[in-house]
């Protein structure tokens, strides 16, 4: 006989390639690491650490199924971001040993609310329901970290509908995999089944019903979700 009082929520998994699932225990995210997307978004990007927001482990959309279009919101957002997931743990990670704590890799998608991320900014208040809605964090196929030889650099693109919208480089992070998790590891105690989607660069827009978006990080893989 159980304890619990009601049924424990499912653990949440992302699809490992070459078989097996990888558990979610939390998701966090940076914000403003491309300096373009910074730009773009009204900030200098030089003047500032990282900072990190968070979505729930649930948000996670997989296998490629479709994202509703959320309630509470006329301008909802992409953003295409690399995400890295923790395989072993711990608090005031060196730079140098950061990547050693890396499981895996993965494509996806900071899906926004902007209008109510807006709004909240403008009016000095947390902007979670602008990020960490329901289904707002498409994610592709994991990769195991031994099979991306540099995580350093290489091609971030989306397409919507066909059409890029999103085209950069890895290497234009402001904040690097590395010194995005050494950072983070001070601030928490990073844990295996952590994720951290490391920050999106310039061309957010917004999406409709019907669109449909296509991403990939080269040597990682894509993800691919529509908007209905």
């Amino acid at each position: 006989m159980s304890d619990y009082v009601i049924s424990p929520p499912p653990v949440v998994s992302v699809p490992v390639a070459g078989g097996g699932l990888f558990p979610v225990r939390r998701v966090f995210c940076v914000g403003r690491n491309y300096a373009a997307h910074a730009r773009e978004m009204g900030s200098d990007p030089d003047r500032e650490l990282p900072f990190f927001f968070c979505k729930p482990a649930d948000a996670l959309v997989i296998n490629g199924a479709d994202m509703p279009y959320p309630p509470m919101s006329k301008d909802l957002h992409h953003e295409m971001e690399l995400v890295v997931a923790i395989g072993t743990g711990g608090a005031n990670i060196a730079e140098a040993d950061a990547l050693g704590h890396v499981w895996g890799y993965a494509a996806g998608l900071d899906m926004t609310r902007r209008d109510l991320q807006n709004a909240a900014k403008k009016e000095g208040k947390p902007w979670d329901m602008g990020k960490g809605f329901d289904r707002s964090a498409p994610i592709g196929m994991m990769i195991r970290a031994a099979d991306l030889a540099d995580p350093t650099k290489g091609l971030i693109e989306l397409k919507v509908n066909g059409a890029v919208r999103q085209t950069s480089d890895l290497s234009l992070l402001i904040w690097s995999v590395a010194e995005t998790i050494a950072y983070l590891s001070k601030l928490v105690t990073l844990a295996p089944g952590d994720l951290i989607y490391t920050g999106t660069p310039e061309g957010v827009a917004a999406v409709q019903r019907g669109d449909v978006l296509e991403g990939v990080v080269a040597g990682v893989g894509t993800i691919r979700t529509k908007i209905v």
